[in-house]
């Protein structure tokens, strides 16, 4: 699989490593660190696994040393669309 790093160019997949499956926002916490557990626990650990399109974080550890939000289809690996983690291209 290759994936368009928007900073480097398209580079083997072998050039990054997988951080997981983009899960949305953190759930909030109070100051002195408590929270709901379950839904702290859900976040960290439950994953959908989707089979089809899914948003996953690439840190590209030989190259740029970006995390990447990719979004691939699973079926068949085609990464439909990369950027950086915080949604900005590069300057």
């Amino acid at each position: 699989m290759r994936i368009p790093c928007p900073y480097c160019g398209e580079r083997d997949a072998e050039e990054f490593s997988i951080q997981g499956e983009v899960a949305g926002p953190r759930p909030p916490t109070s100051s002195t660190g408590e929270g709901d557990l379950e839904a702290f626990h859900a976040y960290v650990h439950l994953r959908s696994n989707d089979f089809g399109l899914t948003s996953e974080y690439w840190y590209h550890a030989n190259g740029c040393r970006r995390i990447l939000v990719v979004l691939r289809d699973t079926r068949n690996h085609a990464v439909l669309d990369v950027k950086f983690s915080s949604g900005k291209t590069p300057a």
